[in-house]
């Protein structure tokens, strides 16, 4: 009955994270054979379209095209109201993970690249997302993969798209992430309290066990 127990207070400890967040917009998968956008020198800005009142955007993830063998480190992110500037609601330099990488039929690989970082809180509307400054160790060229919203899924898709030399182009393959209604994924701190609550109940269950011996 302990053991049983324990295992379900981990389960739903594993899952608080989880539970939290949410795909706020989906603009469709990498699609790899299509185009794509250089991000190291110059922006590429995406819109994005939230319908609940309240948002905590907190990150991203976006189809890259890279020289085989190389790992993207950082991009620059912001997220504003026109492409390229307007009111400006986040700017940072975003650490990547890179996942899921294969080859195309032009040589490149195609990867998954996912970043986050501290909530931003956005009301419903339309968004530019923006991407530059995007970094490997070499110094080698990053291409956003264009997708022309092939399988979005969200409100207001496919995005509007915008390059920073060659103005209006076709949008990319990316997700924004979040939660609805102001909620944002556990802290540690929260966590550690959860924790405690648990071992809390297990002693109870093992005194009560001791006493009904």
């Amino acid at each position: 009955m302990i053991a049983r127990t324990i295992l379900l207070l981990l389960a739903l400890i594993a899952a608080l994270p989880l539970a939290a967040q949410n795909d706020l917009y989906n603009n469709g998968p990498i699609v790899g054979d299509i185009n794509a956008w250089d991000i190291t020198t110059f922006i590429v800005s995406d819109t994005f379209t939230l319908t609940s009142s309240t948002n905590s955007v907190n990150g991203l993830s976006f189809g890259a095209w890279l020289n085989p063998g190389d790992i993207l480190q950082s991009a620059e992110v912001s997220i504003t109201s026109n492409p390229e500037g307007g009111t400006t609601y986040f700017a940072q330099t975003v650490a990547i993970t890179q996942t899921g990488c294969f080859m195309n039929h032009s040589g490149y690989e195609l990867c998954q690249e996912t970043g986050t970082f501290n909530s931003v809180e956005l009301g419903a509307g339309t968004y530019w997302i923006n991407l530059t400054n995007a970094r490997v160790g070499n110094g080698d060229e990053v291409y956003w993969d264009e997708n022309d919203g092939q399988g979005c899924t969200s409100p207001g898709c496919p995005s509007q798209a915008f390059q920073s030399i060659n103005g209006t182009i076709p949008s990319e393959s990316f997700t924004i992430f979040g939660t609805v209604g102001g909620g944002s994924t556990p802290e540690p701190g929260s966590l550690l309290l959860f924790g405690s609550g648990v071992a809390g109940v297990v002693a109870w269950l093992r005194r009560s066990k001791a006493r009904s011996n």
